[in-house]
């Protein structure tokens, strides 16, 4: 590891059990669901919803989640060091999420002592054609504060990952903001992801806020890099966005993705296969390509990487893979450039 740090990433964001449900486009359609975005909702909300998708559907898969804590159990599985900052309960909920995480290999803040409350829930709808939407309840997840950064973990690290889903919380916000100087004093990278279309799209300013002067590293996806910089083109977006980092991971869905490192240009290729479910494809894109950039690794081998990871990923249902299917992928990534 380099600077002989504990750990390569320390994250923080929502802690969100994931249960995902396959949907029709139609029902979506009856409930006035915005496709393909993430929507705060309201315990009751959540409970009115909850229920129903379980009697029409069925739950197909819960796991422990939020996007920076799918970030890092996928780099952890790849063989990352990692810590993860977030809030849950000492409901029967918070016990299911801090054991799946620790059983990933993370650490966490949340291994002691938790608040009574409710701990924060995300029902991710799955259509036909792969697309997830997500409706969220964050439960004390939006209490995420300063009371939960673990100063000394992030010393320790080399990166510091900020999930920009915590810019919808005032206290998350400031967490987040806090963090990130803890980290700038310690000599530890910044890395940040805009998260989600909607989190570009309606609290711009916060993400400004987040990001500050600059970042080390910072990964969203063509939509998400229109949307933050109002540009038209996503040549134009990715040109506006390489002034507030000198590290951009934009990906383009079926076209790939493109890293700028340093002024130098990486197209990464796509890995075209059959999607049956796109939820968590950014979060693993990310977990993979820390995993390959703190061990050493080129961007344009680590976007490799990242980039058949996703696609393995959308495989599946679910924004997990197995935890052998990591070596898999890597290996035959190690591989693939050794013998290029």
């Amino acid at each position: 590891m380099t600077n002989n740090k504990k750990y390569h990433v320390y994250g923080l964001g929502n802690a969100l059990v994931d249960m995902e449900f396959e949907i029709s486009d139609q029902f979506l359609a009856d409930k006035g669901i915005d496709k393909g975005m993430m929507t705060l909702i309201d315990e009751e909300q959540h409970h009115v919803l909850f229920d129903d998708l379980k009697e029409r559907f069925g739950v197909v898969k819960q796991a422990s989640g939020g996007s920076a804590a799918n970030t890092i159990i996928a780099a952890n599985y790849f063989g990352a060091s990692n810590f993860y900052s977030c809030r849950v309960s000492d409901d029967e909920t918070g016990d299911f999420y801090v054991k799946d995480l620790m059983a990933a290999g993370v650490d966490t803040n949340m291994n002691g002592n938790r608040e009574t409350g409710v701990t924060g829930k995300c029902l991710v709808m799955v259509t036909p054609d792969a697309e997830r939407t997500m409706n969220t309840y964050l439960g004390v997840s939006e209490l995420f504060d300063q009371s939960n950064i673990v100063t000394d973990a992030i010393s320790d690290s080399e990166y510091l990952y900020i999930e920009g889903y915590l810019v919808t919380s005032d206290s998350g916000r400031s967490a987040a903001i806090e963090a990130r100087e803890v980290a700038r004093k310690a000599g530890t990278k910044i890395a940040m992801t805009f998260s989600d279309p909607a989190m570009t799209q309606f609290f711009k300013d916060g993400l400004a806020e987040m990001l500050g002067d600059r970042v080390d590293l910072l990964f969203c996806n063509d939509q998400e890099a229109q949307l933050f910089t109002g540009k038209e083109s996503v040549e134009d977006a990715v040109e506006a966005l390489t002034q507030l980092t000198s590290h951009l991971v934009v990906t383009l869905g079926k076209n790939g993705a493109l890293v700028i490192k340093d002024g130098e240009r990486y197209e990464i290729p796509a890995f075209p296969v059959k999607a049956i479910d796109t939820n968590g494809a950014g979060d693993m894109f990310a977990g993979a390509y820390l995993y390959a950039i703190t061990h050493g690794h080129t961007p344009d081998l680590a976007g490799r990487l990242a980039s058949r990871a996703a696609s393995e990923l959308v495989t599946h249902f679910g924004a997990r893979l197995p935890a052998e299917t990591h070596d898999t992928l890597k290996q035959e990534i190690l591989e693939e450039s050794v013998t290029a």
